[in-house]
């Protein structure tokens, strides 16, 4: 099996419950055909580069995906006809950063030296 990292962007005006909905919805797509979602991340509503379909911010979500390439196709053919998505993109890795967690509210770190 590979090991996959896939974010999604949802559309700014997506409500915390149709974000949930989206997360289950590509969850289960993956289980589905013989995937696992090892992790997945709530990274919240984040500014956008430039305009998206007339969007200036998207609700990000990432997940950490152990899955062959087939399952990827799937997802990303049920992802571009999706219409509260804005952007979906899927990079293979080689390994996993379990630890980390990069788009906290505050950093843990920085709490600790409070």
């Amino acid at each position: 099996m590979n090991l996959y990292e896939h974010t999604i962007i949802a559309r700014q005006d997506a409500s915390p419950s149709d974000i949930k909905q989206i997360t289950e919805k590509y969850s289960n797509i993956v289980e589905k055909n013989n995937g696992e979602v090892v992790k997945t991340e709530n990274w919240g509503l984040l500014n956008l580069s430039y305009l998206i379909k007339k969007n200036k911010k998207g609700s990000y979500i990432h997940f950490k995906i152990k899955c062959n390439g087939n399952v990827i196709n799937e997802l990303e053919k049920n992802e571009a006809i999706d219409k509260k998505l804005l952007r979906y993109l899927t990079v293979k890795v080689k390994d996993f950063d379990l630890k980390t967690n990069y788009f906290n509210k505050k950093d843990e770190s920085e709490k600790k030296l409070a």
